[in-house]
């Protein structure tokens, strides 16, 4: 190598990505101050830069402070739980017609099936006369603060697509999740803790993941903070042996100034992220040990939930959201593994599986329900309950013979149920529904964009407003598909 070319090398090692970016009129500093000016057009009030998660007004009156949404991952079968068909209990062991079947995708039916009745018995409940099947006892008594809607549908009918359609409004990867849309919009209210908070049982994750959490192209200051029951809710937070608090603290001085720094420097959001995201840390390590723990529960109300401090539950989670809600957290957002039944196998029979995982959630449900009802928080908190699809009227046949060993049903994108309670929304009624097996929508479709657009109307967004400037596109947690909020459901 000569000199000439050596100095070159130099000089090419020395042009590092920051100073390419430092440099650069057309770089993420000007991007981010592009994206800054959009914010009348996004319906998101102009926000302190350093303090990301600083509590923000929505631009239209809303009903919800803050949501706890409870999904039941895998798609728990609307026909042993709320979707009654007396019909269906009729025709139980005939062929299914083949109106039902011709054109038709499913994740496993082939041949044609038989009709699958309800498992389970039916009655109505409360001054709405809701339908509630006899796995679900504890929620008999609160049938009329519940809005069902029995007429939700999707176009995905696999478990990871079905779920990011669901909780990012994009079937891909890599687009932020409703809770990160709503802090985005919204902010926290409690400085000291995330404003999106997830919570995990089952004994494994959702398919598609942390993706379901994510933030996508929104700053990662935004995206869910995973966290556990017991002695180290979030991994990492605590000091390590030997290191101080004090000490701590002048470390994150320091390095606060050098980021402030190389933000005055550069511009770029993801460097006033990471010094938000080290001061929240620094926090955490006082508030989220005090907040996460259910220790301090008086006994009825762990006895009310059924949850024990010694292990990770379902009910644990349930309590733990509600402590989440009243301290200020945003968005609370609950997976519950284990609601695929397809009949395979015993732990995914309708007899067998699905009756344990009523039995894992139904008293902590109706604990929260009842809690956030005594607390005078009921109001202002919206709690979503509900899965990605819904189910079959059909016995799954799976190769295309005779049914499967144990009774179970395929994936249908058709129609599904989910419910929500209060934070704005109608109490005991019931919005649109099914044909007579159950099996698609018959009035009132509401396709998931519909759901996503009401929960942002239900914040104070408009939905199509809210909006973050990337690759080209002003893009929104509804995309650029029709969608409508379901004024018919808002108190």
């Amino acid at each position: 190598m000569n000199l000439h070319q050596h100095l070159l090398h130099e000089q090419l090692q020395q042009a590092t990505r920051r100073h390419f970016l430092k440099e650069s009129a057309f770089g993420l500093g000007g991007l981010f101050l592009g994206s800054q000016a959009l914010g009348a057009s996004s319906q998101v009030e102009p926000r302190d830069t350093t303090r990301p998660l600083a509590p923000l007004a929505p631009p239209l009156a809303p009903k919800a402070k803050r949501i706890i949404f409870l999904h039941m991952a895998g798609a728990p079968s609307q026909m042993e739980l709320f979707d009654y068909k007396p019909m269906l209990a009729k025709y139980d062991g005939k062929l299914c017609p083949q109106e039902y079947l011709e054109g038709q995708r499913f994740a496993f039916i082939q041949g044609v099936p038989k009709l699958l009745g309800p498992q389970f018995q039916f009655k109505q409940h409360g001054k709405s006369g809701a339908y509630i099947s006899d796995r679900l006892p504890s929620l008999y008594e609160h049938a009329d603060k519940l809005c069902f809607i029995k007429s939700m549908v999707t176009d995905q009918f696999n478990h990871a697509p079905a779920k990011l359609l669901m909780h990012t409004g994009n079937q891909n990867l890599g687009y932020p999740s409703m809770g990160s849309w709503v802090t985005w919009g919204l902010g926290s209210e409690n400085q000291n803790l995330p404003g999106f908070m997830v919570l995990l049982s089952g004994g494994r994750s959702p398919r598609a993941g942390a993706a379901l959490w994510a933030n996508g192209f929104l700053p990662s200051v935004y995206q869910g903070v995973q966290c556990r029951t017991g002695p180290d809710p979030v991994l990492n937070a605590a000091n390590p042996p030997g290191l101080t608090r004090d000490v701590r603290r002048a470390a994150l001085d320091t390095l606060s100034r050098l980021n402030a720094k190389t933000h005055e420097e550069i511009g770029d959001p993801e460097t006033v992220t990471r010094i938000s995201q080290y001061e929240m840390a620094y926090r955490m390590q006082v508030s989220v040990p005090e907040v996460m723990t259910i220790r301090n529960e008086p006994q009825p109300i762990l006895d009310m939930y059924g949850a024990d401090p010694n292990k990770s539950s379902f009910a644990n989670n349930c309590l733990l959201a509600r402590r989440l809600a009243e301290n200020g957290v945003r968005f609370i957002q609950l997976f519950d593994w284990g609601w695929d039944t397809h009949g395979s196998n015993a732990q995914e029979s309708l007899k067998s599986g699905f009756v344990k995982k009523c039995s894992d959630i139904d008293k902590a449900v109706g604990a929260l329900l009842s809690d956030l009802d005594m607390r005078g928080m009921l109001e202002d908190t919206l709690v979503v309950w509900g899965g990605e699809f819904g189910r079959t009227p059909m016995h799954e046949n799976r190769g295309g013979g005779a049914a499967n060993a144990f009774v179970g049903r395929d994936h249908n994108p058709n129609a599904f149920t989910i419910w929500m309670a209060g934070g704005g929304v109608k109490p005991g009624i019931t919005y649109g529904e099914t044909d007579e097996l159950g099996y698609r929508v018959a009035t009132n479709p509401v396709p998931v964009r519909d759901f996503q657009s009401t929960v942002l109307h239900l914040f104070g967004f408009d939905p199509q407003k809210l909006s973050f400037p990337f690759q080209g596109l002003n893009q929104k947690l509804v995309g650029v598909k029709p969608s409508k909020v379901v004024h018919s459901i808002i108190a």
